[in-house]
């Protein structure tokens, strides 16, 4: 791999790891591997924490859902796998999280600038 091709992935899975760990639209995906708790925050509201399951199956994907690195790890390998052995299919899904990656980073940082 070239350092171009290394870019698009890394962006590709920058993108596909934001999606699985943070994105409201994968929310039902995550929810039968955490329990939520609710405690009163200092200034008198209730807050919900998701917190991962406990043993098992489910414990292992909450822990692993609940870290962008590890999840981070995983998106890697099965997007370059992917890459590598049905390029036919995973090029365009490379290209299309990595153009997705570089929207997010743009409008991230216009909000940024917008509030400064």
């Amino acid at each position: 791999m070239d350092i171009f091709e290394i870019i698009i992935l890394g962006l590709a899975v920058f993108r596909m790891t934001h999606l699985i760990v943070f994105d409201k639209i994968t929310e039902s995906l995550r929810s039968p591997f955490f329990d939520e708790v609710t405690e009163m925050g200092e200034n008198g509201v209730e807050e919900i924490f998701l917190v991962p399951k406990q043993g098992g199956l489910k414990g292992f994907m909450g822990e692993l859902l609940s870290c962008y690195w590890c999840t981070g790890i995983w998106v890697a390998l099965f997007l370059y796998a992917g890459n590598i052995f049905l390029p036919l299919i995973f090029v365009p899904i490379i290209t299309v999280l990595a153009v997705a990656g570089i929207a997010s980073i743009v409008e991230a940082a216009v909000q940024s600038w917008i509030r400064e």
